[in-house]
């Protein structure tokens, strides 16, 4: 695989590695994602846009550069209080793993980012991973965000992002703090294409997390906990999925991790409302809700790679390695994509009730 470089959502060479249910992979043109899907299904896509989540400032006490990226927060409403990982001197050009240590952080440092102003309330288990409060309204929060942050960035793009470099044709809230990268592939000619074909198309709202520390001992605990919401409309699809037997599409790893997370915590069902993803997808989970899912061409070893093992076993996905690396797949969020099925052993469990939403 080869990074892609080029901030451009939807090049028209976009490609996308397909997996079936028996491990037998083909290639197409990404543009033709729509063609895989059948009657019946549900496709389900997050439709967050993406915050500016990078901050540059200044450590208080010390006087030194420093660089926040906020990494999490309790709920999607929540606008003071964030966990945020803390870099020194340098910006995105500075491979995330090869960015200066900051100065050592204590409880109650004060930071200064820009208009904003936040405290240290405590560390959080790793010497730059914090809470952080901001002071000030919502509205003088918000304010800030905008005209000082930036998008989270790292070393493969080279040249800055804009925020809305970062958005999805079909983002809403600014709660994630990397852009749901998968929503990618879908533009209005995408969805009418959906919707011709009789296929049902819905969302959720998950606050996408950070893809990279640059620490190893922080990488291994990504995913953090992630808020989403899953509105009444999205809940009702998938229930009429299950009932019918129809499959449902995660577009990106957010929403499989939030699907699974709700039929997890209510036995096989999906009702509607707000929670907190804490779990992590992987070779050992139980697949309850999603048979396919359509996701950026992961590196191995990253938390995105990992969940892909939910769907498919090491054997598969050493050969998808394989071909994605010998027809230079591009990864990373600008990059091509994989859609797979849930292998064909891995049946999907039913619910306890019909009483879902």
């Amino acid at each position: 695989m080869i990074a892609a470089r080029l901030p451009v959502q939807r090049p028209s060479n976009a490609r996308v590695l397909i997996v079936d249910g028996e491990g037998n992979i083909e290639h197409k043109a990404r543009s033709e994602f729509a063609e895989l899907l059948r009657p019946d299904d549900v496709v389900v896509a997050n439709d967050a846009a993406t915050l500016p989540a990078s901050l540059f400032g200044q450590h208080s006490r010390t006087g030194r550069r420093i660089e926040i990226r906020l990494a999490g927060r309790d709920s999607l409403d929540e606008i003071r209080y964030f966990s945020a990982l803390v870099f020194g001197e340098g910006d995105f050009h500075t491979p995330t793993e090869n960015r200066s240590k900051p100065p050592a952080l204590k409880r109650g440092d004060r930071l200064e980012l820009g208009r904003l102003r936040g405290t240290v309330v405590r560390l959080l288990n790793h010497p730059r991973f914090i809470l952080l409060q901001f002071e000030g309204s919502p509205q003088e929060i918000w304010e800030g965000l905008a005209r000082h942050g930036r998008p989270i960035q790292y070393a493969h793009v080279p040249t800055p992002l804009a925020v809305w470099d970062t958005w999805t044709p079909i983002a809403g809230r600014p709660v994630a703090f990397e852009p749901p990268s998968a929503g990618f592939v879908l533009d209005w000619s995408m969805l009418a294409s959906i919707s011709a074909r009789k296929i049902r198309f819905g969302t959720i709202t998950h606050a996408a997390g950070v893809s990279s520390t640059g620490d190893p001992e922080l990488d291994v605990l990504l995913p953090f906990p992630e808020p989403y919401r899953i509105p009444r409309s999205t809940a009702l699809m998938i229930k009429h999925a299950q009932a019918s037997r129809g499959r449902i599409i995660a577009i990106g790893t957010t929403v499989a991790r939030a699907l699974e997370h709700t039929a997890a915590v209510f036995d096989g069902l999906v009702p509607f409302g707000e929670r907190l993803a804490t779990q992590r997808l992987g070779a050992s989970s139980r697949l309850r809700i999603v048979d396919a899912i359509l996701s950026g061409a992961h590196e191995r070893g990253s938390s995105h790679y990992e969940l892909l093992r939910a769907f498919v076993d090491d054997e598969t996905l050493s050969r998808i390695d394989h071909e994605l690396n010998t027809r230079d797949y591009r990864t990373h969020e600008f990059g091509d994509s994989v859609f797979l099925e849930r292998a064909a052993h891995q049946t999907r469990s039913a619910p306890r009730s019909s009483a879902a939403a």
